[in-house]
């Protein structure tokens, strides 16, 4: 599923690629993609709309349409590209914008998980699934005594609880694992168990995995690439997930692969030690 840096490196590169574009046309293949409105009435309102800018929060994208938001979720497999009119439409692909100027933005989506809802303009910080997210993982907005306070809330095991978006928004299953390891945390580490040294580790691990994962374009492990058809590069930086019988660059130990909340997880069980 595609995390806070891939989506990020999407929006920048439809930011650079569909800006200003007006819309002539709108064609919707499987109309389970469009949340909301029915089907006629999202064609209907877009023509004549103008992309004016690009937004994300947490993993959501925000087009910011003339006179609408519409927040789009990729979910596990969905992307946009950009094509000319006339290209041959690829397998899965499911929604299509034509821009007046001879352009389309295409949406495809193996598996058609992806949703898109279009709402009115300046509404989409209102979504139902933007409302119950937690601060960007950036220090001006995710500030650390609310983190421990939250945690200190918490009995729940420290992987499953980052995973609900609440506390902090943009943590997948990648840059969980990348995140604890970095804090050194076992991942079944009870949350309110953490030290206070512990919480400030994780705290500055969570904004520098995040960080650095923007700044590579994300991670590409299959098939993910941005809207500019271009793989992330962060997998090479990768130091726990996917690195199963791999020998940990810190001790030398071979990483683990076990399952905590039904998701793979990897993790150095010699410098991941869980205490109680």
């Amino acid at each position: 599923m595609p995390e806070l840096p891939e989506v990020e490196a999407v929006r920048t590169g439809l930011e650079l690629l569909v800006l200003g574009k007006t819309v002539a046309e709108v064609d919707v293949l499987w109309p389970s993609i469009i949340e909301a409105p029915a089907v006629e009435e999202f064609i209907h309102q877009l023509i004549g709309q103008s992309i004016e800018a690009m937004h994300r929060r947490g993993k959501f994208l925000i087009f910011k349409w003339t006179n609408f938001d519409m927040v789009s979720h990729l979910r596990m497999e969905g992307k946009y590209e950009v094509h000319q009119q006339g290209d041959p439409i690829a397998k899965h692909t499911h929604v299509i914008f034509k821009f007046t100027d001879g352009s389309e933005l295409r949406y495809l989506d193996v598996r058609k998980f992806g949703r898109m809802t279009l709402m009115p303009k300046d509404t989409a910080l209102q979504y139902k699934g933007i409302t119950k997210l937690g601060p960007e993982p950036t220090a001006d907005v995710f500030t650390l005594a609310p983190f421990k306070a939250s945690l200190k809330r918490h009995h729940k095991a420290i992987k499953p609880l980052l995973l609900e978006q609440k506390l902090v928004t943009g943590l997948g299953n990648i840059y969980v694992d990348e995140a604890l390891f970095e804090a050194k945390i076992h991942p079944e580490q009870p949350a309110d168990s953490l030290t206070p040294t512990e919480v400030t580790h994780l705290y500055q691990s969570i904004i520098d995995v995040l960080a650095r994962a923007v700044e590579a374009g994300g991670t590409t492990i299959r098939t993910y690439k941005n809207a500019l058809g271009e793989a992330g590069k962060f997998q090479v930086s990768l130091n726990a997930y996917g690195l199963t019988g791999e020998p940990c660059r810190r001790c030398g130990t071979a990483i683990i692969k076990t399952k905590v909340a039904q998701r793979g997880t990897h993790f150095c069980s010699n410098c991941q030690k869980i205490h109680r």
